[in-house]
């Protein structure tokens, strides 16, 4: 489950504030970062056999300029993106696409100013959680950080091992709840979630904030396109024993599936195929093992109760 950033006072989040979030990254096709990389790879393939040297003297550039541009590091202007596809032999009328990628490129990340609160790497699963069509996650711990309460994301988020002060906490608080806005996209991606049973049972943040969070979980499970199920104790040994992770996967035809886990020093990413499949099929062998979505449901409700009526006593 990936870090995040950013609160509202009272660590409350505004609608305004998942407002702005949306407009800035699903109001583009793809996101800056995604964007870069794409155009790198694109770039990379029209080079062909092509020394970076031989490319790089021809333009007066250095040789690491190139490799920066193919390698996403960098962004292009358009002039330099011109002189490159006129040496690479584009023709002019087709080089609208990829002028496009150079532009969303060059924009500013609209996490940028968080990066210093993050990993590295956080910023390329915000790009790619913003493109995917089916996020599936697996999780033996904690409520997955799309279907967080603001209340339960603070206890996560404020015991994880990189955090240094409260402006950390508030900052990643925010986004957190801000990425949300995923969920309300048009069109919105089928997210597809396997809880252990202990997450029913870990008080994190206390009683009262995980009965607040299974309340939240209930209502997140009657909505279309969401689907959560209950692995049982009763499931005994499974697939997922060793780590929790998520599979985003994408449009037909735009990138292969991407497996992320989450770990104390960042977030990892998994894309060979054969490595992929591996956690598909662990997910597949989960799902089989889990209760009915309605029998889920009715797992949560009754822990959810019983939380209620511990309070009340």
């Amino acid at each position: 489950m990936p870090p995040d950033l950013h609160a509202s006072a009272g660590g409350v989040v505004q609608l305004a504030e998942r407002d702005r979030y949306a407009a800035m990254v699903f109001g583009v096709a793809r996101a800056t970062s995604t964007a870069r990389r794409e155009l790198g790879s694109e770039l990379r393939r029209l080079r062909g056999d092509r020394r970076a040297v031989d490319v790089a003297t021809s333009l007066n550039w250095s040789e690491s300029k190139v490799s920066r541009i193919e390698t996403a590091h960098t962004g292009i202007t358009e002039t330099d993106l011109d002189r490159l596809l006129t040496i690479y032999g584009v023709r002019v009328e087709d080089r609208d696409r990829l002028r496009e990628l150079a532009r969303r490129g060059r924009a500013r990340a609209w996490w940028t100013p968080y990066r210093s609160s993050v990993p590295d790497p956080y910023d390329e699963y915000l790009a790619l959680e913003a493109e995917a069509v089916l996020i599936s996650e697996w999780e033996a711990q904690v409520v997955p950080g799309l279907l967080q309460t603001d209340e339960y994301a603070r206890a996560v988020i404020q015991v994880g091992a990189d955090i240094g002060d409260t402006a950390i906490i508030q900052r990643r608080l925010a986004l957190r709840m801000a990425r949300q806005s995923v969920l309300t996209r048009q069109p919105p991606p089928i997210l597809q979630i396997v809880l252990d049973e202990a997450v029913l049972y870990r008080e994190v943040g206390g009683r009262e904030v995980l009965c607040r969070q299974l309340t939240r979980l209930l209502d997140a499970s009657r909505r279309p396109g969401v689907e959560i199920l209950i692995l049982p104790f009763s499931a005994g040994a499974h697939a997922g024993q060793t780590e929790s992770f998520m599979v985003l996967e994408f449009e037909s035809g735009t990138r292969a599936p991407i497996v992320h886990m989450e770990g104390l020093t960042g977030g990892l990413f998994r894309v060979k195929p054969t490595e992929v499949e591996v956690y598909q099929d662990a997910l597949d062998d989960l799902r089989e093992r889990a209760l009915s979505p309605d029998q889920s449901r009715t797992a949560i409700a009754l822990r959810e109760e019983a939380l209620r009526c511990a309070r009340a006593s």
